[in-house]
């Protein structure tokens, strides 16, 4: 079954103005496969739409039957001892297992940005750590939203304090807005406050607050959810500024939904932290990784531009520039990049030099070695691009990623397998085929630039077909 989002057909008629009403809207709607409305009144009107003709009522039980049969799946017509899912208990909620794979996520998507040997920090050399942002404090940024509430949870603030508790004073300096303006007299006396710090938190970025679905938001930066730059909001980087003219080292943990540009913040601030809106473990996650208690192997999955002018117009569909996929220009951090606190060499990439298409799989395999002091762990990504095309092939695709747990010395042997369909191209008919000529198969821990580098050769042959995929076949 297919339901639409809240609110969706509603807002066809209403908004998008592409149906003059609410009849034909979901008439149009129910046509084109759409089960359930999740609205105010659109699928209220069908009965309007049987009555003028517009649907019949036979078209109707198309989805009601597939309403039907999903309920019967579920068992909602059966006694409720037969029915597993009516007997789960709520003390499920936030049991052990549960809390412990929060507190996994939280962690491994954490993606370290940037350090210049200012992390992890060590508890034994602080004696005053200052703790500042508009984040730094606020439960909504760790959960975002459409979200429960946890019975548990810290701040980056709390969390900080717990783990230095003993260890050094922190200091909270509150006031910093996402958004708003601070004025000069109250700038200089957050300075005063940060004075003689061994290094100072700032915990930024933005918010489930500002960003989001059609939000009643209008603010610098901000247009109703939407994003109207995707620069970091000017007075985090203004406070940031005053830190560092007072030489006070600094890390920027980042909490946002979607990409921001912080070109300043990568060039002169010395440690950054990409925290995202993290859950109820977000908080404890990011002092993990600040005092190295957990030692970080998040990779973006997103690009992170440097400035507003890298991306297309916003009210352009066209996939060109857009995504590390079709971009040419050079991001601030691209796809699939993240540090760690240990190094990572990569080596004995092996694949076939020739491919039949027939083949069903390729199989492409490297050798990853921890080469630095501490454990932790790598994600090793594979891309493919395909450089001989004259077609609209994307720059780079990833085809495969693993993560490995590795202790220092210790080195692992991995194995991709790519499909047909993995090295296939679709072309101007937008019919996907394997095309004879060369495939580069890159392997390392980012994009666009890969460690391990390879062409693999694709015999021309004859077509055939397997599935919705054309395959060549000698």
């Amino acid at each position: 079954m297919v339901t639409s989002d809240c609110g969706a057909i509603d807002d066809i008629f209403n908004h998008h103005k592409t149906h003059p009403d609410a009849a034909t809207a979901a008439a149009d709607a129910v046509f084109h496969g759409t089960d359930l409305d999740c609205g105010q009144s659109a699928y209220l009107a069908l009965v309007k739409a049987v009555k003028d003709g517009i649907i019949t009522e036979k078209q109707i039980d198309v989805s009601v039957k597939r309403l039907f049969e999903i309920r019967f799946r579920l068992g909602l017509f059966d006694p409720v001892e037969e029915v597993d899912y009516a007997r789960i208990s709520v003390s499920i909620l936030e049991c052990r297992k549960h809390q412990d794979l929060a507190k996994q996520l939280a962690r491994e998507s954490m993606v370290l940005l940037k350090n210049d040997q200012l992390l992890p920090l060590q508890k034994n050399k602080l004696k005053k750590v200052v703790v500042m942002g508009p984040n730094a404090d606020c439960r909504e940024s760790l959960l975002g939203n459409y979200n429960g509430q946890p019975s548990r949870m810290l701040t980056p603030l709390q969390a900080i304090r717990e783990r230095l508790n003993g260890w050094a004073e922190v200091i909270y300096i509150e006031g910093v807005d996402h958004v708003d303006a601070v004025p000069e007299n109250q700038l200089k006396e957050y300075m005063r406050q940060s004075k003689e710090a061994d290094v100072a938190i700032f915990v930024g970025g933005i918010s489930p607050r500002l960003e989001g679905e059609e939000m009643p938001v209008s603010k610098d930066g901000f247009d109703g959810g939407d994003r109207t730059t995707i620069a970091l909001p000017a007075v985090q980087t203004q406070v940031m500024k005053a830190l560092a003219a007072e030489h006070i080292p600094t890390v920027f943990v980042m909490m946002t939904g979607s990409a921001l540009a912080i070109p300043w913040e990568a060039k002169n601030v010395p440690a950054i932290l990409n925290a995202w809106y993290g859950g109820q473990y977000g908080g404890e996650a990011i002092a993990d990784v600040l005092l190295g208690d957990y030692n970080p192997s998040g990779k973006l999955p997103v690009t992170f531009y440097a400035q507003d002018s890298d991306l297309p117009d916003f009210e352009s569909y066209d996939m060109q520039g857009r995504t590390y996929r079709y971009f040419n220009g050079k991001a601030l951090y691209p796809f699939g990049y993240g540090l760690s606190y240990t190094d990572f060499t990569y080596s004995s990439l092996n694949l076939p030099k020739v491919c039949h298409t027939t083949d069903e799989e390729v199989q492409v395999t490297v050798t990853v070695k921890n080469t630095g002091r501490l454990e932790g762990e790598e994600v090793v990504q594979l891309y493919i691009s395909h450089p001989d095309k004259k077609i609209l092939v994307p720059l780079t695709a990833l085809k495969g990623f693993k993560r490995v747990h590795l202790r220092s010395g210790e080195a692992q042997r991995l194995t991709f397998s790519l499909s047909p369909e993995d090295l296939s191209c679709v072309d101007e008919n937008g019919i996907r085929k394997v095309l004879p000529g060369t495939v580069r198969i890159q392997v390392g821990g980012s994009s666009p630039v890969p460690t391990l580098a390879t062409p693999l050769k694709l015999v021309e042959s004859t077509l055939k077909m397997i599935g919705n995929t054309h395959i060549i076949d000698k």
